[in-house]
């Protein structure tokens, strides 16, 4: 092995390393997320969620006392008194949470930075409180000082409590949304109370009465619609109970009177009575909705830190393992004699058949087994991504995982021809046919740029198992070839024609062409590929030759009619067999894989998954005559889409 051929070892298990770790990095981290998200919801509702609670119920207890005293002028007595010592004792455990720094809220700053706010609009609360006692403020001045302090107290609970979506994070919105429907009765609360107080309603108050009660009512049933289904019982047997309709009956007298009238068939004794019961009732309803939702979501969290755990740990074990391999293969390699590299080497011809090996391939030997293994872990990166995109994220992951899958579907192309051109036979392989129009799609999944191919539906044959994955990427050569030789701004058109000896698949591009003499020596090359490898700058075609020639396949080069390069793969009679029609049923679901169960795939092939690369299936428009497709009226493009994904 000459030095020039270690360099080139050690550089592709580089970048095969930098896949790899990219790849687990990026699993590590959404995996990691989850459970960051789920402990910093459980860290929030401990330590700020049930103190704001607290405080938020103290500060309507005080809002509706201050309203009281404010309109009667007296001094503050006793139970004034008392509530505002009930809020001070909430405001100690807020402001204990913006103080400390607790390790699971690092990922909260916006949380602490509205819990810093609440404590700095609950520091001037005590000047709310001496302009009362003062008797400075008016009644709507004194409200509205409360009413601020409780909007600031709610904006505490942002986002950040249910940064993923789920069904804690849903039950979460429904509760505070009552809370807050809570919060509106509380105000009109304060409202009557105060009217009580005077006895009387003037024309602004009614009007503001007649809002607060249709703006309650409607977020009351707007956030009971949001509630689990058996908390939804609890509300519907809440709101038919006595307690509501109590207050429903005295809503629709105070409602009924005349603006300024003396407030008749409403007592203070009687309002008491219904509304706090009512808002006792509803607050119950808040803690109990909030407890269920905690205990339902307990098993979801379990699997999501063994989720993280396996990713995390397990994955970082299997790349640290494969890594090690790796650096103690390329050490066993770089302690070998190297030949200089101007040395006359000799040639090693190619394996006659499947599964062979070259002579005295000792190195041959080991190269094949650490390429099956790559095999194996790029099957296992598949899996894991596929598992990762069919969980809801935003559009900008989903299209992250897209990219990675795609790359990883291009990197198991070279592998697998890897081992293809060593004579050997790739784990993935199938046992029955398969639809020629799968394949095709196949092919193009495994190339860059691949939304600009175009592939027709109308391919009415299927595939012999056996030749599945040579012919597939057989095909992803001259697709690559045909892109890279063609403007960014052009297509390439990919087709099957008929022929008397089995079908033909065409890959037609726009490029430039080649000359005469170009296309007699790449014709040549495709017809007889050198046993010592490819000549510069023909890498690609003389891989197809050689997958061409294990299956049984023949390919040609021919100018197009636009001028460009046709290549035409020609299936013998022994690899297709023609189907009733090439073109998928309508009600085929979008962006599947074709269906393989577990007999499809042969036996004997391990770490074999079984599955072609696919992006979309779509339902193509009628097509042509039977036994061809049209390269120039009917074509499908293949979609930018994830796979198996809709």
């Amino acid at each position: 092995m000459t030095r020039s051929e270690l360099r080139l070892i050690r550089v592709r298990l580089a970048v095969l390393a930098a896949v790899l770790l990219s790849l687990w990095s990026y699993a590590a981290y959404v995996a990691t997320q989850d459970a960051v998200d789920l402990l910093r919801v459980r860290a929030l509702a401990d330590t700020l969620g049930q103190p704001v609670d607290r405080l938020i119920q103290g500060l309507q207890t005080e809002r509706r006392l201050t309203a009281e005293t404010v309109t009667r002028a007296a001094p503050a007595a006793a139970p004034l008194v008392g509530a505002r010592e009930g809020t001070d004792r909430a405001t100690a455990d807020v402001r204990e949470f913006a103080e400390g720094r607790d390790l699971r809220l690092l990922s909260a700053g916006d949380v602490r930075d509205r819990a810093d706010e609440l404590v700095r609009r609950l520091d001037g609360l005590s000047t709310i409180r001496s302009q009362v006692d003062a008797g400075s403020l008016d009644l709507a001045e004194a409200v509205d000082g409360y009413d601020q302090v409780i909007d600031v107290a709610f904006r505490v609970y942002g986002p950040e409590w249910g940064a993923y979506e789920s069904a804690l994070a849903a039950d979460t919105r429904a509760v505070i949304a009552l809370a807050r429907a809570r919060e509106l009765l509380a105000r009109e609360d304060t409202l009557v109370s105060a009217a009580l107080t005077t006895g009387r309603l003037a024309a602004d108050e009614r009007r503001q009465l007649t809002e607060l009660v249709s703006s309650q009512r409607y977020a009351r049933t707007e956030a009971a619609a949001g509630l689990p289904t058996d908390d939804q019982g609890e509300y519907q047997r809440l709101v038919g109970g006595p307690d509501f309709a109590s207050l429903l009956a005295l809503e629709e007298s105070l409602l009924r009177g005349d603006a300024g009238t003396t407030l008749t068939g409403v007592t203070v004794q009687t309002w008491r009575a219904a509304v706090d019961a009512t808002l006792g009732a509803l607050q119950t309803l808040v803690t109990t909705t909030a407890r269920s939702s905690a205990e339902r979501a307990a098993p979801g969290a379990a699997v999501v830190i063994a989720r993280t755990g396996a990713v995390v740990g397990l994955g970082l074990i299997v790349v640290l393992v494969l890594l090690l391999g790796w650096v103690n293969t390329v050490r066993r390699l770089t302690d070998a004699p190297a030949r200089p590299d101007d040395d006359a080497a000799v040639p090693v011809p190619a394996p006659s058949g499947a599964g062979g090996t070259t002579p005295g391939g000792a190195d041959h030997d080991l190269f094949l087994r650490l390429t099956r293994r790559n095999q194996a872990l790029l099957r296992d990166q598949l899996s894991l991504l596929d598992g990762m995109q069919r969980r809801e994220r935003s559009t900008e992951e989903t299209s992250e995982l897209f990219q990675l899958d795609h790359l990883t579907t291009r990197v198991r192309r070279n592998v697998e021809k890897l081992i293809a051109l060593a004579g050997a036979t790739p784990a993935r392989r199938w046992r029955r046919p398969v639809p020629l129009l799968d394949v095709a799609r196949g092919a193009v999944a495994e190339v860059p740029d691949y939304h600009r191919v175009l592939i027709a539906p109308h391919w009415p044959w299927s595939l012999a198992g056996p030749a599945v994955t040579d012919v597939v990427h057989l095909l992803s050569e001259l697709i690559e070839n045909a892109l890279a030789h063609s403007a960014t701004d052009t297509t390439v058109r990919v087709a099957g024609e008929h022929r008397p000896q089995g079908c033909a698949v065409l890959v037609v591009d726009d490029g430039p062409g080649l000359d005469a003499s170009a296309l007699a020596e790449a014709n040549r090359l495709l017809d007889s590929p050198p046993s010592d490898g490819p000549p510069p700058g023909f890498a690609g075609l003389y891989a197809a030759a050689v997958l061409a020639g294990r299956c049984g396949a023949h390919v040609a080069l021919r100018r197009s009619q636009r001028g460009g390069t046709a290549a035409i793969v020609l299936l013998p009679t022994g690899l297709v067999t023609p189907r009733d029609s090439g073109r998928e049923p309508a009600t085929a679901p979008p962006d599947t894989s074709y269906p393989h169960t577990r007999d499809d795939v042969d036996p004997p092939a391990p770490n074999g998954d079984g599955e072609l690369p696919t992006r979309v299936r779509h339902t193509g428009p009628p097509g042509p005559e039977h036994g061809r497709t049209s390269l120039d009226t009917v074509e499908m493009p293949v979609a930018r889409a994830a796979r198996r994904h809709p």
